[in-house]
């Protein structure tokens, strides 16, 4: 059984979608690794070194070629029509709603897998790249806030006198928010933390940040561990109460995302123009809108003497080791996808396992 390996075509996407590790797993199980050339280069895997894990460098029309193709990124249309029919094709969907690209793949026959619409329950941990990804970026906003805050983070004391450690705020703690608080605090700031869902203190807490409690009137607590969209009503409210709170930072992380819904606006203009000047923004859902309007997708801007850093794919800037995760969720469902026989490795009725059924699209 072929697995197709192509080169991310989206232009800064550096990961790929297997390493040399985990490429030499797949083909000990029984699976031919075809990675087309220079695919892991912005990862920092080369040629060579997937050639010696024993996989195939090949052109490109030969990964699309393959009874499974894995990618990282949604397929562009010449992808998605180069995925020949039978195969199966699994990579970030990236869609809400009707996508015509994906909906004439699965009319051509192309069994499609999102990695977003895995379940989230017990035995899918292992398969879990939203998450996989999430905590790499949680990590690397707390980077770029550190790169482009002008002070310490730490409290640091010389002879040259002392400086106070940096109040950082992080708003949602999700995956990335708790990655976010662990890193700052690791770092030495000050770190206070809010979620709409009351659940979330404990594990607030428990990384030695201070839980910023408001009284909603309702919990923000959603299904699969999600945090649901309030009503108009507790949103203002939210706003008006965390208002202070925010004034108060020097550095903010936002996480603040529901999945298919724009962003909720957690920090407004007037609370930016209160912020003290250099402060730091960091927007993890630039790419919904923002938590932040003034927030601009891909861009790094100042507002009011607020530096607003709006990027949009962090894991794309830990290259190595997000796609090393990324393989490794990826070879963990490829292992439950197949069966070992007396001629090889033979592909299951996806329709019958829980997390295959609900990964696939159209099923």
């Amino acid at each position: 059984m072929k697995l197709g390996i192509p080169k991310e075509s989206l232009a800064g996407e550096t990961r790929v979608a297997t390493t040399p590790e985990v490429a030499q797993k797949l083909i000990k199980q029984g699976f031919e690794v075809l990675l087309e050339a220079g695919a892991g280069a912005a990862a920092h895997y080369t040629d060579a070194a997937y050639e010696a894990a024993g996989a195939q460098v090949v052109q490109r029309d030969a990964c699309f070629g393959a009874d499974i193709v894995l990618k990282v990124r949604r397929p562009t249309d010449d992808e998605a029509a180069a995925v020949r029919s039978g195969a199966v094709y699994i990579s970030l969907l990236e869609s809400c709603g009707e996508d015509p690209t994906v909906a004439r793949m699965v009319e051509n026959g192309v069994t499609v897998l999102g990695m977003e619409r895995m379940p989230r329950i017990s035995r899918a941990q292992s398969m879990d790249a939203l998450s996989s990804q999430s905590n790499i970026a949680g990590y690397r906003a707390v980077i770029e806030a550190a790169a482009r805050y002008g002070r310490f983070f730490p409290m640091m004391m010389t002879s040259a006198g002392s400086a106070k450690p940096a109040r950082l705020v992080v708003l949602g703690a999700g995956v990335a928010g708790l990655q976010a608080i662990a890193t700052a605090r690791r770092l030495g700031a000050d770190v206070h933390a809010y979620d709409v869902r009351p659940e979330t203190k404990e594990q607030i807490e428990s990384l030695g940040a201070k839980a910023i409690e408001l009284d909603l009137g309702e919990s923000g607590a959603g299904e699969g561990g999600y945090a649901k969209e309030l009503s108009e009503e507790a949103k203002a409210k939210q706003q008006q109460l965390l208002a202070d709170e925010l004034a108060k930072a020097h550095v903010i992380v936002t996480t603040a995302l529901i999945p298919c819904r724009p962003a909720p606006e957690l920090i407004t203009e007037d609370v930016v123009r209160r912020m003290r000047e250099g402060s730091v923004i960091v927007d993890l859902a630039a790419a919904n809108g923002g938590n932040c309007k003034l927030t601009e997708a891909d861009e790094i801007v100042q507002r009011h003497g607020v530096n607003l850093i709006g990027h949009t794919n962090y894991p794309a800037m830990v290259p190595a080791d997000a796609s090393a995760f990324y393989a490794k969720n990826l070879a963990n469902l490829l292992e439950i996808m197949v069966d070992k026989t007396d001629s090889g490795l033979a592909l299951k009725d996806l329709s019958e396992d829980e997390i295959t059924k609900a990964m696939q699209v159209g099923a």
